[in-house]
């Protein structure tokens, strides 16, 4: 941006005596004059909207400031980093789903550590032992089998049989009071067992059971994430 300069100072004509032909005021003079303006005009931005070129710098606004005045990049840096640290102060967790630069890279400012790795994050829980203290950790993701019970269902099985038998005379009346075996008369008939068997009874439990134990077989459904922690 060219500023206009004097090429002829016309105020020192008017000292000067009468019939000096330095007094007079030339058309040139007059004509240089307005070409300097013109130049220095065509070279100054417009008031109302203007478009600049180049790299144009303005006065740095102090931290804090919330007026019309331009802000520049110096400005907005510093306020947009002012503005993130108090978002992230020390103790935040930063989380990023595909970068894995440091947040102070990605963001200017503080000291980040990378954190919770192959973990989930759960909220403090003063009234339990697991998780009353910040950064406290524990669980397995291999399976442990609880102290519990089953419930068992027992079958019994009883094929029905039954065991030949026979009637056969045992005594026989003569008549004359007393008895011989054999013969006609009254009979005295006895159940005799000809066969045995044993009772075919079958008894089946089974014990209800479910779940799994082992390598990876208790893991909650989770997704993968980049985390930082700011420690200053």
């Amino acid at each position: 941006m060219s500023n206009y300069t004097q090429s002829t100072n016309f105020a020192t004509k008017d000292a000067l005596s009468s019939g000096d032909p330095l007094k007079i005021v030339k058309g040139t003079e007059i004509n240089t004059e307005f070409v300097n303006i013109s130049t220095a005009i065509a070279t100054k931005a417009d008031l109302a909207s203007p478009t600049f070129t180049g790299t144009p710098a303005a006065p740095t606004a102090s931290s804090g400031t919330n007026t019309t005045q331009l802000a520049t990049t110096a400005f907005v840096t510093a306020a947009v980093t002012a503005s993130l640290a108090v978002l992230y102060p020390v103790g935040s967790i930063y989380i990023n789903a595909s970068v894995a630069t440091n947040p102070a890279t990605l963001l200017g400012f503080g000291t980040w550590t990378a954190f919770g790795a192959g973990r989930v994050m759960v909220g403090l829980n003063g009234s339990d032992a697991l998780f009353d203290t910040l950064e406290e950790t524990g669980g397995s993701k291999d399976a442990i089998v609880v102290t519990h019970s089953h419930t068992t269902t027992t079958t019994v099985t009883d094929p029905s049989h039954s065991h030949a038998a026979s009637l056969g005379n045992f005594l026989t009346e003569t008549g004359t009071g007393t008895y011989a075996y054999g013969g006609a008369g009254a009979n005295i008939s006895v159940r005799t067992n000809t066969a045995t068997a044993s009772t075919g009874i079958t008894v089946a439990t089974t014990v209800d059971s479910a779940g799994a134990s082992g390598t990876n077989a208790n893991i909650q459904p989770y997704i993968v994430v980049y985390m930082w922690k700011r420690t200053a």
